[in-house]
């Protein structure tokens, strides 16, 4: 584990590849998997010594050193590869499991429930807290969580832990709106760490923003990815304004603590928002209209039975707000319903459309309220990550006994996505310009490359096998191939194997 934090671009493929053991693909045996990746000709590990049991024994063996592999990894990464850490992104994820761990490691994340992001309430989980850099979005800190831990309360751990890895320099923390509480923001304060956030929604009510005049809004040079490809009069665009906000603690001798907000309002959100209201409220008319027609029936023939059928569409069409409803009976004792939509009421939720509130402690001399809002607009970068995490190096089904080896098996991915976006940056890098590529899609239009898209036109070389006069070589069938060899500073002529007992033969690597 600790040479993956001294690798060489020519062995950076490698270390991936040997992480591929759990990668997400059609279940096949341990051994299987490494014969098919030539494990025995790169690693001198013979593939059938490899098996679910030794996989175990390998994470039994990693568990006891977990704080040291991360810290040393880490700080080896920044500092051999260059990686800029002066702005981190924290964010967790949670990874679902089957089983009921009733006898779990102490010392070790305990797997409970909690609030997946999957939704799969009905599972236990852990969670992993990642930290991304802003330069080329690498995970150069990461930690598991019990599965039933708040994410509110691992700020404070996260912050003391990334300033150490950012020492001696000072370094900007960007997260969630889970950041923002009275005791991280005060906790922050005082270790001086600057941070920008989201402020959460019950933090800011409606009635600021409804107040707020667009006119004075200033514009923000910034064009979303999405919309790079846009024509401008299609682009969504960004205003900002600029005031304070005071956080009081639980007790009145708690010191308060004040921030800057920035209020941003952005057109592409505000169409989203409005296009969803539209949904909910068609959606809703006509489940209201469907109930009236039902009113006086069997399955509705009393108030209470349509008024709780009322408050079922309220809550799931987040209409309570603007929805007026009248349920009168006639001589008969029938109900009926009348309902109609409060336009006043619609009007106001409009004029919020696409505001929302970011909390920070820079200096407005270090940046401005557009700035705030580009630095912190990297954010989305980490979901990226996460979605890495979850997809190229997915973990294929593994039955894992203790808590302490899934704590193991996680550090394992996060080791592997580690090396997985250190081989996207490097190529990046040396593309240079807009970095992108041609001849990763058959249509053959510039890309920028991914780490996926790299390893998926890599994992099909093959070797020749080679003599005593006439060393092996790797085989390149594709031009895009020899270019992203070159782009990682790998020399195709000398590929790296290890002397073993069987003879080299045509195999991938």
């Amino acid at each position: 584990m600790r040479e993956v934090a001294h690798l060489t671009h020519g062995q950076v493929i490698e270390v991936l590849v040997a992480n591929r053991l759990f990668a997400s693909a059609p279940l096949v045996r341990v051994g299987d998997w490494a014969r098919e990746w030539a494990v025995e000709e790169v690693f001198g590990i013979e593939a059938d010594l490899l098996n679910d049991d030794r996989i175990g024994r390998a994470l039994d063996a990693v568990a006891p050193e977990l704080e040291h592999i991360v810290g040393t990894v880490g700080a080896s990464a920044i500092v051999g590869f260059g990686i800029d850490v002066p702005r981190l992104y924290w964010d967790m994820t949670s990874i679902s499991l089957h089983g009921a761990y009733e006898s779990p490691e102490e010392g070790f994340p305990q797997v409970k429930y909690g609030h997946p992001k999957d939704r799969r309430a009905d599972l236990k989980q852990i969670q992993a807290g990642i930290a991304i850099s802003a330069d080329g979005g690498i995970p150069v800190f990461h930690r598991a969580y019990d599965g039933g831990a708040g994410e509110v309360s691992q700020v404070v751990g996260a912050m003391t832990a990334l300033r150490e890895l950012a020492a001696p320099r000072d370094f900007l923390m960007v997260g969630d709106s889970k950041l923002i509480s009275y005791g991280n923001l005060l906790a922050l304060r005082e270790a001086g760490v600057r941070f920008i956030a989201p402020a959460p929604a019950a933090k800011i009510p409606d009635g600021p923003f409804a107040a707020l005049d667009m006119g004075q809004a200033q514009p923000v040079d910034y064009i979303a990815g999405r919309d790079a490809g846009k024509p401008p009069a299609k682009r969504g665009h960004y205003r900002v304004l600029e005031d304070t906000q005071t956080l009081s603690g639980p007790r009145k001798r708690d010191p308060q603590v004040t921030v800057r907000r920035i209020l941003v309002h952005s057109s592409a959100n505000a169409a989203a928002q409005q296009a969803a209201r539209t949904r909910r409220l068609e959606k809703a008319r006509e489940e209201l209209d469907r109930l009236r027609s039902a009113c006086g029936g069997r399955h509705y023939a009393t108030v209470q039975k349509i008024t709780a059928r009322i408050g079922v569409t309220t809550s799931k069409r987040r209409i309570g707000s603007c929805l007026v409803t009248s349920i009168s009976t006639d001589e008969a004792g029938r109900p009926a319903l009348t309902w109609h939509y409060d336009q006043e009421a619609l009007a106001a939720g409009a004029e919020v459309d696409g505001w929302y509130a970011l909390l920070t402690i820079l200096a407005a001399a270090d940046a401005d309220a557009a700035e705030v809002l580009i630095r912190y607009k990297d954010q989305p970068g980490i979901e990226r990550r996460h979605s890495d995490f979850k997809g190229p190096l997915a973990v294929a089904p593994v039955f894992l006994h203790h808590n302490q080896r899934i704590a193991a098996l996680i550090t394992v991915i996060c080791l592997a996505l580690l090396v997985f976006c250190l081989i996207e940056r490097q190529v990046r890098q040396a593309l240079g310009g807009d970095q992108t590529v041609r001849g990763l899609y058959p249509d053959n239009r510039p890309l920028r490359p991914t780490g996926r898209m790299v390893l998926h036109h890599l994992a099909d070389l093959r070797i020749r096998t080679g003599t005593a006069t006439d060393p092996p070589t790797i085989q390149i069938t594709r031009g895009v191939q020899a270019h992203l060899l070159e782009l990682l500073g790998i020399d195709e002529t000398r590929p790296r194997w290890l002397e073993t007992s069987k003879p080299m033969c045509e195999t991938r690597v």
